[in-house]
């Protein structure tokens, strides 16, 4: 019996591992297939919970009939025998299915987290193109749950109904009329919970989709709290998130509203029907139709089928809700994987990198570093030559808007098809050359593994996750402690070190709460310099670091990194004095290459960039900018104030771009 959900390990069409996202139907059917044994055991279990208490009237009436009535002392102690049996038999079961049925809701709950963390370590960037963060966490958490609710609620509707028939069959037996009208019954009300259940489904949609928002929203809050703090814009962020979480309380109001009702329309048909069977069973008892222990029975069978019915409605409101469920999932793990399948092929690490739509060459071995006036520029050339989609194209978050019925179907198929379009377009842009050659193969003709393995771009989104100082720098437990030292050091990283309590032992907050913003950033360069890439490429990996402690990176990195291909985005000074090979991109393409001081002798429009508007008299700037002394003895690090400027106090780097 499974314990624990598949481990997957590989997003392969045709492998019975993988979901099936053709549509919510479809899902749920393989949710119930990839527990199949779990499910029969607890389809089972509940079935022997529920015929013990289905039997309960049939064999109390048979006892009153057969033995007190007819003064059989020996038939009433029987049948006494026969309903302590059953009743033993249905406690006992019921033991066995609560424990059944508990496994199987945790592996389809946190079968639920190992495809997401699974399709969004295989997506990567792409899965953000597609999904917005705060749908992608509601479905791996609340979805999740849904899914251990509706497998739980599956085997409990199929004991129930199987009971329910062989009441049926019972009643039959006792009284033609009455067993139809308990056959009839059960449809009936199907039916009309089918129409109710409508209103209720979209009034969930759309609080599942308010809900993904609101989460979506607070995940960017927390993320730049610092930077809102600085610009004065935390009220209005608060504000904006007071009211869509009362947008969410209200959807959540309309949902639970028409839950009660439904389940109110519920209850009182139960009821209804109750006492319809109690009229009829007392007149056939007035024509003489039933005994009085058939009529025991009779009566018994009006109180138990309220039970079935209502599970009947509560499964028909279970299903509905794992139905928006299943819909908002297989938006996130029906996502395809736009890289297409490559045989890994020998590639030199020491050959040139050539970016076509730059015109950037990196030589083997150098460490080159790129400046440009506009950010962006170099930001999308580390995209480029780390095979990364572009960013401008990618799915908003969804419309929070009052529409139901066919308005909202259509804006859900609209965003169907737009989701279905942009995978199209990311399909074929990954399809065709790349224009980034390694050695002369383009990265295109690689899988994308072997691209991530060999030039790794740590950019300043990167994440610092909560764990061990050890964890954080060696993610894969791959390094020694020699090598593990020689990127701290490299990175100018050792005070993170001495911070922490219990050294590479010491525990990390969540994001490195506990560490200044210059200390998460060496972290992540340390991570980085670790990895040991071929090709690393750095986009400002000094940006929140002080001057001090950046001279010292720049003396560090190019002694780290020798012999090795490494490409840095700055336009720092301190880190280009070391540069072996310095490029000037200015509208997207190189204009310039040559070293910082020939660049700052030669063109004007580096030194407005670099040296910030000193255009005139080259070799006085030059003068003024020559390496920092670095005393031998560290410096004390002090965390940034929150007072200093923007560009120094208000970035969060926060993790290393590596798959």
């Amino acid at each position: 019996m499974r314990d624990f959900p598949p481990t997957v390990t590989a997003w392969t069409p045709g492998s019975s591992h993988v979901p099936d996202t053709r549509g919510p139907g479809r899902f749920l059917w393989w949710l119930m297939r990839q527990q199949g044994d779990l499910m029969v055991a607890a389809c089972l279990c509940s079935l022997l919970w529920m015929l013990p208490t289905a039997m309960t009237p049939w064999v109390f009436g048979r006892a009153i009939d057969e033995g007190i009535v007819a003064g059989d002392t020996g038939r009433t102690l029987m049948w006494c025998l026969v309903l302590l049996l059953i009743t033993l038999v249905g406690a006992s079961s019921g033991v066995f299915y609560h424990t059944v049925v508990v496994r199987s809701w945790l592996v389809a709950s946190y079968g639920q987290t190992g495809l997401v963390t699974n399709k969004t370590t295989r997506l990567g960037h792409v899965l953000t193109r597609r999904a917005p963060t705060g749908e992608v966490l509601s479905v791996n958490g609340s979805d999740g749950e849904q899914f251990g609710h509706f497998v739980e609620i599956v085997s409990r509707l199929v004991g129930n109904v199987i009971a329910y028939v062989v009441v049926a069959v019972i009643v039959l037996q006792i009284s033609v009329p009455l067993g139809l009208v308990v056959l009839l019954v059960a449809p009936l009300l199907v039916v009309v919970s089918s129409v109710l259940l409508r209103p209720l489904s979209a009034a969930q949609t759309r609080e599942r989709s308010r809900d993904s928002e609101l989460t979506s929203m607070a995940t960017d809050i927390v993320a730049g709290l610092r930077i809102l703090r600085g610009i004065g814009g935390e009220r209005i962020f608060g504000d904006n998130y007071a009211g869509q979480s009362q947008r969410v309380r209200r959807a959540g109001v309309q949902a639970g509203g028409w839950a009660a009702f439904v389940e109110s329309v519920g209850v009182l048909l139960s009821g209804l029907f109750l006492v319809t069977l109690m009229v009829l069973g007392v007149r056939a008892v007035g024509r003489g139709e039933l005994q009085i222990g058939q009529l025991v029975t009779f009566l018994g069978y009006a109180l138990f089928l309220v039970q079935p019915i209502r599970v009947v409605f509560e499964a028909a409101q279970q299903i509905t809700r794992s139905f928006v469920s299943a819909r908002k999932t297989i938006g996130v793990l029906g996502t395809p994987d736009p890289w297409p399948v490559r045989e890994r092929q020998a590639v030199d690490h020491r050959a040139e990198l050539v970016d076509e739509v730059s015109g950037l060459t990196v030589r083997p071995g150098l460490l080159t570093m790129v400046v440009s006036a506009v950010p962006d520029d170099w930001a999308a050339l580390a995209d480029r030559l780390g095979r990364y989609l572009p960013g401008e194209d990618s799915m908003p978050a969804d419309e929070d808007d009052e529409v139901t019925g066919r308005a909202a179907k259509r804006a859900h198929r609209e965003k169907l098809r737009a989701r279905a379009e942009l995978a199209r377009r990311d399909a074929e842009r990954a399809e065709r050359p790349w224009g980034v050659r390694l050695g002369g193969v383009d990265l295109a003709a690689l899988p994308i593994e072997q691209v991530r393995e060999t030039v790794l771009v740590s950019d300043t989104g990167a994440h610092v996750f909560a764990g061990t100082l050890q964890d954080a720098v060696d993610p894969h437990g791959r390094l020694t402690l020699p090598q593990a030292e020689a990127a701290l050091y490299a990175a100018a990283a050792e005070d993170v070190f001495d911070l922490m309590p219990g050294g590479w032992q010491g525990v990390l907050d969540e994001r490195g709460r506990g560490l200044s913003g210059g200390q998460r950033q060496r972290l992540v360069l340390t991570r980085a310099l670790a990895a040991d890439a071929p090709v690393l490429v750095l986009v400002e990996p000094t940006s929140a670091v002080d001057a001090h402690t950046e001279a010292r990176i720049a003396e560090r990195l190019p002694e780290h990194r020798r012999g090795r291909t490494t490409v840095v985005m700055t336009a720092s000074p301190l880190l280009l004095h070391h540069a072996d090979e310095v490029a000037l991109l200015e509208g997207g393409r190189v204009v310039a290459v040559g070293s910082h001081h020939e660049l700052v002798a030669t063109h004007d429009g580096y030194r407005r960039t670099v040296l910030r508007g000193d255009a005139a008299e080259p070799e006085a700037v030059l003068d003024a900018h020559e390496p920092w002394e670095v005393p031998d003895e560290p410096a004390q690090h002090h965390a940034i104030p929150e007072h200093l400027p923007d560009h120094v106090s208000d970035h969060h780097p926060e993790e290393v771009t590596q798959s």
